[in-house]
């Protein structure tokens, strides 16, 4: 069997960078940056006033003048008016470019305005550059500011609109192929007979193919026939980038997977993991380098084996950069005597002081998804111990 930390090398050095793509800002939104941006111009591109009021030169205020002429308006957008004689001022607008000439605002709140000249107060304290945010403070032009990998959340959207980026390079959706293997399983809205069960993991596992990676997904059903399976899964590799199965993995007589995807020239990496649940998980590569996840059929392992292994490996192939892992408490102390590694499912919940705490919610068997039902997720407790105590830190893997 493969340690878990092994298997995860395993995967995550044969992943394959996946397609990328072209598309306008406005579609943007939630993809994974393929190219490097950089600024346009500096940011901001000129001096602006971050206050409502009037623009002088500060020279003036130096030399006893509180009584300004009013030679025009200034707004946001409009390009700088300019002072041309002592004692003059602009009224200005937040936003707008600083006028010519000026290098000081005052606040509106502390002018009066009698016709065209406006009237400070005497008191004030008026330093040279205040209520300016200076050309190129927040970035310089040709600076670098988003990398290949930064998820586009609508902050990195406004920044890619700041550099003047109408089209950007993003992951394409990768195509999947969702696979679940068994003669008992029925599609929901069929009838289903008293020896059948529901056909579940394939959406699990589709729902989180399409929210987490947003990938084109292909959902399918297949009996336990050799020849039937080989005939699809030999079509479904050659459509999609990536194959994930579920069923038929461990060692009975109808657990036809791995034997299958053998025959049809998968080169096996590593069969079994040193875990539970999803001990029997297999992976491997094709001949042209598509990775193939043959997940055990119990719906627990199944979503524990996506969450942990595959889809942390198709977002890395999709070029997103690898987020710090998330680390809580556990709430309570947790028994657990297999020399393996266990995935425990758990619920968050906060300590008197904030902190985050995972509270238990463990499951009857690897079989029992019903329980998972508003769990956060599950942690990873590591194998080589078998108690795990109360306020142990432990890595969180959210659904």
């Amino acid at each position: 069997m493969t340690d878990v930390g092994d298997a995860e090398a395993l995967i995550f050095e044969r992943m394959q960078p996946l397609p990328s793509r072209r598309v306008a800002l406005a579609d943007a939104a939630g993809g994974i940056l393929r190219e490097s941006v950089r600024a346009e111009r500096d940011q901001p591109p000129f001096d602006r006033v971050t206050m409502d009021g009037i623009a002088i030169a500060s020279r003036d205020w130096n030399d006893g003048v509180r009584s300004f002429e009013v030679v025009g308006l200034q707004a946001a957008g409009a390009p700088p008016l300019t002072l041309s004689a002592p004692g003059q001022c602009v009224e200005i607008m937040t936003g707008a470019m600083l006028p010519t000439g000026a290098d000081a605002v005052i606040p509106v709140e502390r002018i009066t305005r009698e016709a065209d000249r406006a009237q400070v107060e005497a008191s004030l304290e008026v330093t040279a550059r205040q209520f300016i945010h200076p050309r190129g403070s927040d970035g310089q032009a040709g600076a670098p500011l988003l990398e290949p990998g930064t998820i586009l959340n609508p902050p990195e959207v406004a920044i890619l609109a700041s550099a003047g980026c109408a089209e950007v390079e993003i992951d394409a959706a990768p195509r999947v192929a969702v696979i679940s293997t068994g003669d008992e399983l029925v599609e929901p809205g069929r009838p289903v007979a008293a020896h059948q069960i529901r056909s579940s993991n394939d959406w699990a596992i589709a729902a989180a193919l399409e929210r987490h990676c947003r990938a084109s997904v292909t959902r399918i059903l297949l009996k336990d026939e050799r020849e039937v399976m080989l005939e699809r899964i030999r079509a479904l590799h050659d459509e999609n980038d990536v194959l994930v199965l579920s069923g038929g993995v461990s060692m009975g007589r109808f657990d036809l997977v791995p034997g299958v995807l053998e025959q049809l020239g998968v080169e096996l990496v590593f069969h079994k993991i040193e875990q539970r649940p999803g001990r029997p998980m297999w992976f491997g590569m094709s001949r042209d380098a598509k990775p193939v996840f043959a997940l055990p059929g119990n719906p627990v392992s199944t979503l524990v084996c996506l969450y942990r292994y595959v889809l942390p490996a198709i977002e890395l192939a999709l070029g997103r950069a690898a987020p710090e892992p998330e680390i809580v408490r556990l709430a309570e102390e947790v028994r657990f005597a297999p020399d393996l590694a266990y995935f425990l499912p758990v619920t968050l919940r906060a300590s008197p002081d904030g902190a985050a705490l995972a509270a238990p919610r463990p499951t009857n068997t690897s079989g029992d998804f019903l329980s998972l039902a508003e769990t956060t997720g599950f942690v990873e407790l590591p194998r080589g111990q078998n108690v795990y105590p109360q306020d142990l830190a432990v890595r969180l893997f959210r659904w």
